[in-house]
């Protein structure tokens, strides 16, 4: 099932999202996320009238999705960005395609006209779900971001929503 989120997710979104910030490079985030924050968080994304998704499982968040505003600036308005996060054992299930899926049918539902996507390379699981879903490649930063003693590339997707 997958619904809308509420603050009150932000215990079990942070434990699926802890261990990405811990282990991989997939977020560029070095320390790990409370709860509170991540409620700042969904609550900042629902003030901007943007979509905040969770996927649920025998009463269990399996993974979140949401978009954000792209850049601060004014003329950036109508552009977000997605996020797409699922727990270990539900990724290759259909989930991911499933929340994101529905994260675009609520962006062609808001204001926004385009949905930019960051994926850190490499991570062919991701640019295959961006892809089938219509997103294309615009670009990709080279070492845009260090972490694990690393430099770690972002390849950039952009698709059109409205």
């Amino acid at each position: 099932m997958i619904r809308n989120a509420t603050v009150a997710d932000a215990a079990a979104i942070a434990s699926l999202y802890n261990p990405y910030v811990r282990d991989t490079v997939i977020t560029f985030e070095y320390d790990e996320v409370s709860a509170d924050a991540i409620a700042e968080r969904i609550q900042a994304v629902l003030d901007k009238e943007l979509p905040y998704l969770v996927a649920e499982e025998d009463g269990g968040i399996v993974g979140f999705a949401y978009a954000a505003p792209y850049r601060p600036r004014a003329a950036y308005l109508h552009t977000v960005e997605t996020s797409i996060y699922l727990g270990m054992e539900s990724r290759g299930r259909g989930t991911g395609r499933a929340l994101y899926t529905a994260l675009l049918d609520g962006l062609r539902a808001s204001h926004a006209h385009s949905a930019i996507a960051l994926i850190a390379l490499p991570n062919d699981a991701s640019i295959g779900l961006h892809r089938s879903l219509g997103f294309a490649e615009v670009g990709t930063l080279v070492e845009a971001g260090r972490k694990f003693d690393r430099w770690i590339d972002v390849a950039y997707f952009q698709l059109s929503t409205s």
